[in-house]
This record gives structure tokens, C-alpha cells and sequence, in this order.
């Protein structure tokens, strides 16, 4: 019987220290059964380490959560029957076939032989993997992996999902095909709560994001909530020389008050802005700059800047210290054999 709490995760001032490093730094999260729930920031923002503590993986150092009302440390082997985890590597084995892992995982969920094979070609036609269901997976794209990877955790039904980064290192095609999947699996009844360093991805998934940098959340909200945070409107330009866009940037900080974001391959640089009639002053400081604008417009703010004004950097950057241990350091296996 699914559970029929409001609330498919409730944490309050989750802590975890690796050494010197408090990876995870009293984190709150709230997600409401049947939604997306998206957890927004760069590698090295806590990310993976909270999942890895809602899902048991992991002993807070601090705080408490609930998976359905029941607790992660007291009732960790319910709340292992509750969800299923995805992590950011494919847990499936190389030497066998798609249809061969799927099966094993199932025998390991408690299926009957004939239970596992049915299972396992739902699944593998769930996510369009039965024509290679025999192949070996060494001969598997990145995307056919992270697919199959998906579908082993979905063998129980789980009604919480946690997917921590599911679509890194996907082509723009396969990711599109598992944004469709997972909107899938929340109209069929399951929660699932997403770790990402992916502003579109978030933008197009999420009912209400959590922004986390440096072990905290900084910001929660729906995406308009979050963007409406930064200004009623963002400015986008496009220079003639890409080589001008930190001198531009300067200018716009200068005149506007703001800091940009810059895509130096396009050429382009965006910024949060309140008075839309302060343009008018920018591109006049910009010609007194002798910095030629290709294009112009104002449109609706992104997630881009509302990460930038919230944190001070850009949600790509990788400052590589606050989440967990890499997999295979002496830390990770000591965290992982407790």
C-alpha cells in the first residue's frame, strides 16, 4: 500500500562532516508527495551527500529527517523499502546483458524467476532499451547505461525516487528523453527528488527548487518565485566582439549595479535588472566604450542569475569541497562501511 503522507521527505537542519569540511551544513528540505523536487548547485555544493543521507547511505553528523513520516535513523529499513537511488555513475555490470542485470536486480528485490523476466521486459520497453536487451553492456552508449540504470532502481515501484545528477554527461537527445521519463513516473504516482547542476534542467522539471551552495540552502521556491527574487526582468545582449564581454561587464556593473552572466562562445551576456529604462544609459556608456552590441533584449529573468545573485558565482563553477569523499579515497570507503 503506497504511503499517504503529505510529505515524501521532511529534513530540518541536516549536518554532515567530512574532516575540517562540513560538506552538508543544516540543510531544510520540504517535498510534497506526487511533485519534482529539484536541488540546484555546483559539483561541490552537498548535493550528493544529503541524498546519500535521506537515503540511509549516510549518518548525519546533525539535524533529522523523515522518508513518509518515518525516521532515517531510527527506521532506515523502512524507509529503504520506500525509495529508490539513481546515482550520478551507473551501478549495472558491464558483463551482462541489459536483460541479465535487470533480471539479477529483481531476483534481489525477492521476484520469482518468471516475475524478474516479466519485470525486466517491462521495464527494458519502458525505456526503449528492448532491442539491445541482449547486446553486452560494454557495447552500450553513456545514455543507454544511465537509462538502464534508471529502470533497475524502478524494479520495486518505489513511491520516492531519488535521481542525484541523472543526466551528467548525456547528450542533449537522451537527456530530452529522460526528462520525458521522469515526468512519467511523477504522473504515475511517484515522488522525485532531483539533484542537478543543470538551470534548464531544473527550470523544466521542478514544481519548487532548492538552491544549495556550499552545504546550504540559500534559496526554495517555485522557478518564478526564485526568478521574480532577482528583478521583474533580465537584460540579454549579444557584443560584435566577444573579445569586449568582461569590459561590458564591467559596464553593466557600473551602470545597472549588477553583476552578468557571460557565455564567451556565443558572445552573449545576461544580467537581472529592475528599471527597464536604465537600457537606454547602458548602451550609451557602452558606445562611449566603443563596445558594439549585435543584438538586444529584455525578457524574463533565469535561473542563470538568479544562481549568481543568490551565491556571487556562476552554478558551474567547481570549487571541489563540499560534498562527500570521492568514490575510492580512504574517507568514502571508511563513510561507506559504516
Amino acid at each position: 500500500m503506497p504511503p499517504t503522507s503529505d510529505w515524501a521527505v521532511e529534513a530540518h537542519g541536516l549536518v554532515k562532516v567530512f574532516g575540517d569540511n562540513r560538506a552538508v551544513d543544516g540543510v531544510d528540505l520540504s517535498v510534497r508527495t506526487g511533485t519534482v523536487y529539484g536541488v540546484l548547485g555546483p559539483n561541490g555544493a552537498g548535493k550528493t551527500t544529503t541524498i546519500r543521507m535521506l537515503a540511509t547511505l549516510l549518518k548525519p553528523d546533525g539535524g533529522e529527517a523523515t522518508v513518509f513520516g518515518h525516521d532515517i535513523r531510527r527506521e532506515a529499513q523502512v524507509v529503504r523499502q520506500l525509495i529508490g537511488v539513481t546515482g550520478q555513475y551507473a551501478s549495472v555490470d558491464e558483463t551482462l546483458s541489459a536483460t541479465e542485470n535487470l533480471v539479477l536486480f529483481s531476483r534481489l528485490n525477492g521476484l520469482s524467476r518468471a516475475d524478474a523476466r516479466r519485470k525486466s521486459a517491462e521495464l527494458l520497453e519502458e525505456f526503449g532499451l528492448s532491442e539491445a536487451a541482449k547486446r553486452p553492456l560494454k557495447n552500450f552508449s553513456g545514455g543507454m547505461r544511465r537509462r538502464l540504470d534508471l529502470a533497475a532502481s524502478l524494479i520495486s515501484q518505489p513511491p520516492l525516487i531519488f535521481l542525484d545528477e541523472p543526466t551528467t554527461g548525456l547528450d542533449p537527445r537522451t537527456r530530452a528523453q529522460m526528462w520525458d521519463t521522469i515526468r512519467r513516473l511523477v504522473a504515475t504516482g511517484s515522488t522525485v527528488l532531483l539533484t542537478t547542476q543543470y538551470l534548464d534542467e531544473a527550470d523544466q522539471l521542478a514544481d519548487r527548487i532548492a538552491v544549495i551552495d556550499r552545504g546550504v540552502v540559500v534559496a526554495e521556491g517555485t522557478a518564478d518565485e526564485l526568478k521574480s527574487s532577482v528583478g521583474s526582468s533580465s537584460l540579454l545582449l549579444k557584443l560584435a566582439d566577444a573579445a569586449n564581454l568582461e569590459r561590458a561587464r564591467l559596464a553593466i556593473l557600473d551602470v545597472l549595479g549588477v553583476e552578468s552572466v557571460l557565455t564567451p562562445e556565443a558572445g552573449r551576456i545576461t544580467a537581472p535588472m529592475s528599471d527597464a529604462d536604465s537600457v537606454t544609459d547602458l548602451l550609451l556608456r557602452l558606445r562611449q566604450e566603443g563596445i558594439a552590441v549585435a543584438e538586444l533584449s529584455v525578457q524574463q529573468p533565469t535561473l542563470d542569475e538568479v544562481f549568481l545573485a543568490l551565491t556571487g558565482h556562476a552554478a558551474t563553477d567547481d570549487d571541489g569541497d563540499g560534498d562527500a569523499p570521492a568514490a575510492g579515497t580512504p574517507e568514502r570507503e571508511l563513510e561507506d562501511a559504516r
